[in-house]
């Protein structure tokens, strides 16, 4: 990748949406680069209600490394640690998690790490 690169994500080269209308990732990439994702995902989404079907795999495989902006989301690890991640919060989840978006408000997190194949169908 050379030069300048400027991309926006309220104009993103792909979008993907979740199961039950329960949100969308929105994605650009670059080549050589890889790619960011914003997602939106909104009161009562569930990793393992509105992504495991179109993933197919018993908990989420993908690594992120991502920032929250604005709601809450509580994760859980395969193995019982867990967390919920807010505002301001910056977070690295391994492969083998649930999560859920917890109260009312919906949770937008951006990714550049776990985003590229997330909810692919």
């Amino acid at each position: 990748m050379s030069g300048l690169v400027n991309k926006s994500l309220d104009s993103p080269d792909e979008v993907r949406p979740f199961e039950e209308g329960k949100g969308q990732l929105e994605l650009v990439t670059v080549e050589g680069g890889g790619a960011v994702g914003r997602a939106t995902f909104q009161p009562g989404w569930q990793w393992s209600k509105h992504v495991k079907p179109i993933a197919q795999t018993e908990s989420c495989q993908a690594a992120h490394t991502g920032y929250t902006v604005s709601g809450h989301m509580k994760i859980v690890m395969d193995d019982g640690e867990e967390t919920v991640m807010g505002p301001g919060d910056f977070t690295i989840i391994p492969p083998g998690h649930d999560a859920w978006v917890v109260g009312d408000e919906p949770c937008v997190v951006v990714d550049w790490q776990g985003y590229v194949d997330y909810a692919k169908r």
